[in-house]
């Protein structure tokens, strides 16, 4: 058993290649092999969001706080709020984040190949973010 106490892992900044607006990550557990495990509390400031990418396995969002927004390749604008879970199916082109004026905060919850979580595109548009 392994204990992380409160404040061991320090919040980081998502990195700008990724991501479009001030987005923040704190790791909740990242499993050591053979586990394939990564949880992150993932916190969006208004009109913050992924760019578009896919999970070699598939991702579960739980939003916690706040409004967000989800939309798959070709799919319908998704509302998030607190409660809501989504399933991205392993390979859909997705992106996430905050509404245009509210922030939002879920737990994402994928596995990695290879030590990879996800595999980034191109960043979300401002027309294909506020496309409803």
């Amino acid at each position: 058993m392994k204990h992380i106490p409160n404040g061991a892992r320090p919040s980081k900044k998502a990195p700008e290649s990724d991501f479009t607006g001030t987005v923040w990550q704190d790791a909740i557990n990242d499993a050591p092999a053979p586990a394939r495990v990564r949880v992150v509390k993932v916190r969006f400031e208004p009109g913050a969001r992924t760019a578009w990418h896919t999970h070699p396995f598939g991702q579960t969002l739980y939003c916690i706080e706040g409004l967000g927004l989800a939309r798959s390749e070709g799919g319908p604008l998704i509302e998030l709020r607190p409660g809501d879970t989504i399933w991205i199916p392993p390979g859909e082109k997705h992106w996430h984040g905050a509404s245009p004026t509210t922030s939002m905060t879920h737990i994402a919850v994928h596995e990695t190949l290879d030590g990879k979580a996800a595999d980034w595109m191109e960043k979300v548009s401002d027309a294909e973010y506020s496309a409803s």
